[in-house]
């Protein structure tokens, strides 16, 4: 159970940081630029919302699974289900910052930033990311706990970590024979 656990955390981990990083990118830009790029990344996000993080990541794996040999599915599986539960996970955040992001980029001294030709990018990462940063820490310990029931709940279902790589959903899964 041990070993279990550590495999769902460590890919529990590792799709959160995905998530993060992605959601935190499309946020600012989407926050920050507005207009256009704002309305498509967020009606993205918003269609990606009304589907269960469960779903889309059947239909990744699926598609990958499809994509790929047999061989080639099963010694990527790690990664596909870190991709998998990752890019099921980063509205939340993408959300979250875009909204932080539309606060701060009225404040002053984004705006002294612009006038003394700061450029976009570098305002972006340099002062509206560590005043958006509180809100995606809390947002990220709670979608862990998701992530590895996610993880639990595809290997359960045996599309998730092959047998030979026991998760707590292989276990359970295995364990549920006796």
């Amino acid at each position: 159970i041990m070993y279990g656990t550590r495999i769902s955390f460590v890919v529990g981990v590792c799709a959160v940081a995905f998530a993060v990083t992605l959601g935190i990118t499309l946020g600012l830009i989407a926050g920050y630029a507005g207009g256009t790029t704002d309305a498509v990344l967020m009606r993205v996000a918003d269609v990606q919302l009304s589907f269960p993080a469960i779903l889309i990541a059947l239909l990744v794996d699926g598609v990958v699974g499809a994509a790929l040999s047999r061989q080639a599915h099963e010694q990527s599986q790690i990664y596909v289900l870190i991709f998998a539960i990752g890019i099921s996970y980063w509205p939340q955040f993408a959300r979250t910052v875009r909204g932080s992001t539309l606060v701060e980029r009225g404040r002053e001294y984004v705006m002294a930033a612009r006038v003394i030709g700061i450029s976009g990018p570098r305002i972006m990462v340099a002062h509206i990311l560590p005043n958006v940063l509180g809100p995606v820490l809390v947002i990220g310990t709670l979608t862990l706990g998701l992530a590895i029931l996610s993880e639990a709940t595809l290997s359960f279902l045996g599309v998730g970590l092959p047998p030979t790589q026991p998760s707590v959903g292989t276990l359970i899964r295995i364990g549920n024979d006796f």
